[in-house]
C-alpha cells in the first residue's frame, strides 16, 4: 500500500534499548495498528505500547486502529471496555488484503 511501517522485529537490533526504541517508534507514528488477542492481553510489552497510544489519543487524535484476532467482543470488553468501544475489524471476517486496504485508506485519508 506504499506506507512506511515501524515494526519492532524489523527495527530492533542487538543491544538496543527496547523501551527507547518503542517510544521512538510510537512518537514518530501517526497511527498504531493494535492486534487485540489473548496473547496481546497476556504480555506486558504490548500493554506498554498501548498505554503510549492511549496517551496520544487523550489529546483528541485518532491513533489506535484495532484488529481483533481470535477474540470476541465480550472477551475484549472483559479485558478493556474502552477498547471494545472502538470500531474494530476481526481477522475472522476479513482477509489480510482487505484489512491492509482499509488500514491504508484510514491512514491516507484521515478525518
Amino acid at each position: 500500500e506504499g506506507l512506511r511501517v515501524w515494526y519492532d522485529e524489523f527495527e530492533l537490533r542487538l543491544g538496543d534499548s527496547l523501551r527507547r526504541k518503542i517510544d521512538a517508534g510510537l512518537a514518530k507514528s501517526r497511527f498504531g495498528v493494535v492486534v487485540l488477542s489473548h496473547a496481546f492481553f497476556a504480555k506486558n510489552w504490548p500493554q506498554y505500547e498501548l498505554d503510549g497510544l492511549v496517551t496520544r489519543e487523550m489529546t483528541g487524535e485518532q491513533v489506535i486502529l484495532p484488529l481483533w484476532h481470535r477474540i470476541t467482543k465480550s472477551e475484549v470488553i472483559a479485558k478493556s471496555p474502552s477498547l471494545a468501544d472502538k470500531v474494530a475489524r476481526s481477522t475472522a471476517d476479513f482477509t489480510v488484503e482487505e484489512l491492509a486496504s482499509e488500514i491504508a485508506d484510514v491512514i491516507k485519508n484521515p478525518r
